[in-house]
């Protein structure tokens, strides 16, 4: 039979007319090559892009990262382990988006936005990029508006301000949690929304931050973004990148934004274990040579934005974790770079009982007293000298040679200045009792008190202080103004206190604690005894 080629285009021609443009589902599908621990390789999506969203059966879904020239690399969220070789997956379009909004707060989700907290379904229809570039420099503005803590030693020296990218530091079980959740609670009604970002932590580990914050108050306005240890590689990867794109909700509706990232040791672990699956190059400590851009471009999200974006605040508040206080190692420095100073927590402090164990020497805030009110920066300025002063002179009065007495007397000062500084955790405190507590250290009315009773010395001042004198606490508060006449005030009540706590004294001059005054007593009524035995015989 001979075939006509127009009877043949005729009949196509024909088929093609009757085609309905609007049900024709037109998608670029691929197939499944090879699938190995959450890692699939896929061939025929030559037009994929880098964080594309990719379909796979069983509800699982797909993050193409390496784009190779034949096939493509992409990690797995989900049941991966129901894929098997040949599979189909289709694109989506769509880069990695994480749902976000108001229905979040209050609630425990993992990075896809999928509720942990058994409070039923999270119903939003809002998303936001999980990579998202950050502002630039026309759009930001100077970071000025401080971010209190509650912490003394913080906020006094190591001031925090809206927008900051500020480190905290130190080997395990040293507080850096602590610092981290007490910021949470101490911000629970200054409008600041806060994300928490568990990464690679014990599931029961981050329920117990949870019923912290829920005791203080403080869930309401907190989003706790949980990748417990036994999730896999990809799901710790993309944490911080959704914490940070729930809290950019916010930031860009002008609201102030605290992000928790606890901790980005684990996040870099996590990579680089996918980084070596995906069959990366490996670089220093098997690290693919951009883990440096995966903390920078996490990290430079924080931001002050300038009035005419809306003025909102991202503060970022990373937590690492070092190895026998090695803040050298690779991590670390990299973390410590591209952050805008650290606070530096050290095991020894720890164990010594100084809690928070804050090592203020190595410990700076890049921002400065740019983020601290007047009032804090009046009073607190000197103190950061006097401790290191301190440090100095304790290495060298360890050798016991005699000391002078400008020597004794600034060691007799650092040492209430390092007792004044210790503080309970979820113990925050107001901008006015941190006042009034460091100065009665820095204005040298802590020198007649025993070091040992610095800490009641301060609780019984903070009591006075608020029944007595509440108005000074309410303007110190509100104004975070200093001016002569309420300094005079707030003087004269600690001289009062002083007088009134009853501080003893030794044989020279000497502040002793409580109790102790028995003895001494005691010790001269015994000499003068036997003095006048001695006469009388």
């Amino acid at each position: 039979m001979q075939i006509k080629p127009d009877e043949i285009a005729s009949i196509l021609r024909q088929r093609i007319e009757g085609i309905d443009p609007g049900s024709a589902d037109l998608s670029e599908v691929g197939t499944v090559l090879s699938i190995a621990d959450g890692i699939a390789r896929i061939h025929g999506l030559d037009n994929c892009m880098s964080l594309e969203m990719l379909d796979l059966p069983h509800g699982v879904t797909g993050l193409a990262l390496n784009l190779e020239q034949d096939n493509v690399g992409a990690v797995l969220f989900g049941e991966w382990e129901k894929i098997v070789e040949g599979d189909t997956v289709k694109r989506t379009n769509r880069l990695l988006e994480i749902p976000v909004g108001e229905e979040f707060l209050g609630r425990m989700v993992d990075p896809l936005g999928r509720p942990l907290d058994g409070k039923g379904d999270i119903n939003t229809g809002k998303s936001r990029p999980a990579e998202f570039k950050a502002p630039g420099v026309i759009s930001r503005q100077p970071v000025r508006e401080p971010m209190q803590t509650g912490i003394k030693s913080i906020d006094g020296m190591i001031p925090i301000g809206r927008g900051q990218r500020e480190l905290i530091i130190g080997d395990r079980q040293t507080g850096k949690t602590t610092v981290g959740v007490d910021s949470i609670i101490n911000n629970k009604d200054t409008g600041v929304i806060s994300v928490y970002v568990a990464i690679g932590q014990r599931m029961a580990t981050v329920v117990q931050v949870r019923e912290v914050l829920e005791a203080a108050g403080a869930m309401e306005n907190t989003i706790i973004v949980a990748a417990p240890a036994d999730e896999a590689a990809p799901i710790k990867y993309i944490a911080p990148y959704a914490g940070t794109a729930m809290a950019e909700y916010f930031l860009y509706k002008g609201g102030a934004a605290l992000c928790v990232y606890d901790d980005l040791t684990k996040h870099a672990y996590a990579y680089r274990q996918m980084s070596l699956l995906l069959r990366r190059p490996p670089g220093r400590e098997a690290y693919p040579g951009d883990v440096f851009y995966l903390h920078s471009r996490l990290l430079e999200r924080a931001v002050k934005l300038s009035d005419e974006e809306g003025g909102g605040s991202l503060t970022s508040l990373p937590i690492i974790e070092t190895q026998a206080n090695d803040v050298s190692a690779y991590i670390p420095t990299n973390v410590i770079s591209i952050t805008d100073g650290q606070i530096f927590l050290e095991s020894d402090l720890f164990n010594s009982g100084i809690r928070p164990a804050i090592n203020v020497g190595i410990s700076v805030s890049r921002v400065g007293g740019d983020a601290q009110t007047k009032v804090m920066k009046k009073v607190a300025g000197k103190m950061k000298g006097e401790l290191s002063q301190y440090r100095d002179l304790a290495a060298f009065a360890q050798f016991g040679s005699e000391l002078d007495a400008d020597t004794q007397k600034t060691l007799a000062r650092g040492e209430r200045l390092v007792e004044l500084l210790k503080q309970n955790e979820r113990n925050a405190l107001s901008v006015a009792d941190q006042v009034a507590s460091i100065y009665s250290g820095t204005g040298g009315f802590l020198d007649r008190i025993a070091v040992e009773r610095v800490q009641e010395f301060l609780e019984g001042l903070l009591i006075r202080l608020h029944t007595e004198n509440p108005d000074l606490c309410s303007r110190i508060n509100e104004t975070g103004q200093f001016p002569e006449e309420d300094e005079k005030e707030l003087s004269a009540v600690i001289t009062g206190w002083v007088d009134d706590f009853g501080a003893d004294f030794d044989a020279i001059g000497e502040p002793i604690a409580r109790g102790e005054s028995d003895r001494v007593d005691e010790a001269n009524a015994g000499e003068k005894a036997e003095e006048e035995t001695a006469t009388a015989v």
